[in-house]
């Protein structure tokens, strides 16, 4: 007996419907697994020990596999006078760096995710890393002068 009505879309058929249930099933498992597997990475953490006078060991936990991250200190925090300088290049893997900070009584890290295989200070653009490592090309004096 076909209980299917004239001009329904809908499928009194159960092998239809098994299939249409099994898909949506699947849908819903691939969207609560990602959204898990979000959830369950956390962001890289920076940990700071100070080793004694003016030394500090800092530490990369939950970091991104052989990322190369790259830290920049400031004695001042929002202070024009104290821009982000670089405190040490890192090296794809690195996690771990030891820093003397002599002559200064306070020191803010940050670390910044290096995207390429060009360190950020030798970057054209550290702000657009598609652009590549800086060049400077010197067309004159092209006579063999020294430049001063």
């Amino acid at each position: 007996m076909n209980t299917n009505i004239e001009g329904s879309r809908f499928s009194t058929n159960r092998p239809v419907i098994m299939a249409r249930a099994f898909t949506v099933a699947g849908f819903l498992l691939v969207v609560v697994t990602m959204t898990l597997t979000t959830l369950s990475q956390t962001v890289p953490v920076l940990t700071i020990t100070p080793l004694g006078t003016n030394q500090f060991s800092i530490a990369i936990t939950n970091n991104i596999g052989t990322a190369t991250y790259d830290l920049q200190w400031t004695p001042v925090l929002a202070s024009p006078d104290y821009p982000w300088t670089w405190a040490a290049p890192g090296t794809p893997g690195q996690t771990n760096y030891l820093l003397n900070m002599q002559g200064y009584d306070a020191a803010f890290f940050r670390t910044i995710l290096d995207t390429n295989t060009i360190p950020l200070w030798e970057a054209a653009n550290p702000n657009n890393p598609s652009l590549g490592i800086l060049t400077v090309t010197i067309d004159s004096p092209t006579n063999g002068a020294a430049l001063q």
